[in-house]
């Protein structure tokens, strides 16, 4: 059962709508404007929205732009407009899908199932990854040096993850500690260093000579596939 946000202004719409999701198994909260749905939002971190544009309090995009500066939820939109230019700006921003009103109800289910199994697969994939004798499961937090298991700390897990999840992409010390450590940690950016350290020692054949946890001389940490 997927937990599903609609934020739509029309009550027989969102009525409508509801049924429908609820008939093809979800669990569903209805919401009537953009505030209620940030609000919703960060009660119940659903796994899919259906977005009107047109709300009061605070327009759809306004809203998408919010949710997306602090999730990845797949979104659908939904709107009475039928102008081209609305629907590419959706689309453009990130949404996932874009249905535009009068609607077919049994049209919007099938697109919900059709975003979440996508995502699902999406998500599948990313949290399994696998070079050339590296193998990392991110729902396992498990890591594999040719077969064998190796036992990494929460951070040097973390650390391992994030760079092997953006292979070939720079990140300083201190976009590492912003982005992993979060509000934890106060302090010097070096401590990457010694958590990177460490990591090296567990899973290169050579630390010394790292194969895929690579320093960018004078800007940060890469991962090379």
């Amino acid at each position: 059962m997927s937990r599903i946000l609609v934020v739509e202004d029309e009550p027989m719409v969102a009525e409508v709508v509801e049924r429908y999701l609820r008939l093809d198994g979800h669990e569903v909260t209805i919401v009537f404007d953009g505030v209620a749905a940030c609000d919703e939002f960060d009660r119940r971190m659903p796994d899919l929205i259906v977005l009107d544009l047109m709300l009061p309090r605070m327009d759809g995009i306004t809203v998408f732009k919010r949710l997306r500066e602090a999730s990845k939820t797949p979104v659908i939109m939904l709107t009475a407009r039928g102008d081209e230019r609305d629907r590419l700006r959706g689309l453009d921003l990130g949404a996932d899908d874009y249905v535009t009103k009068p609607f077919s109800p049994r049209e919007l289910t099938s697109r919900v199932r059709a975003v979440l199994r996508r995502t699902s697969e999406q998500t599948a994939r990313a949290e399994k990854l696998s070079f050339d004798g590296l193998q990392i499961d991110a729902v396992a937090r498990s890591v594999e040096v040719d077969g064998r298991q190796v036992a990494l700390t929460v951070r040097e897990f973390d650390i391992l993850f994030h760079l092997a999840s953006h292979p070939r992409q720079v990140f300083a010390r201190e976009q590492l500690l912003s982005s992993l450590w979060e509000d934890e940690f106060e302090g010097d950016a070096s401590t990457v260093t010694v958590h990177v350290r460490r990591l090296r020692a567990k899973i290169e054949a050579d630390a010394s000579r790292p194969v895929h946890v690579r320093t960018v001389w004078g800007v940060g940490y890469k991962f090379e596939p």
